[in-house]
């Protein structure tokens, strides 16, 4: 899905507020991407159809606990 500024949704500077690398974003959005995937729950209301995305959106809206040590 695209938002007004014709970007992909979520929008990278966004998700880059809740964790401040894309390496780690990256790391993140792949392992809840496979929980999802394994378990078929995604715990917001998705707009995005993959994982992927839907583990995005999660961020987002800080439906998920990541810790980096």
């Amino acid at each position: 899905m695209k938002n007004k500024e014709g970007l992909r949704y979520p929008s990278i500077d966004n998700l880059l507020t809740k964790i401040d690398s894309k390496y780690k974003l990256a790391y993140a959005s792949a392992k809840r991407a496979k929980i999802i995937r394994e378990e078929g729950h995604v715990a917001v209301d998705s707009i995005c159809s993959k994982p992927v995305g839907q583990a995005l959106e999660e961020i987002l809206q800080d439906k998920v606990h990541i810790e980096f040590e």
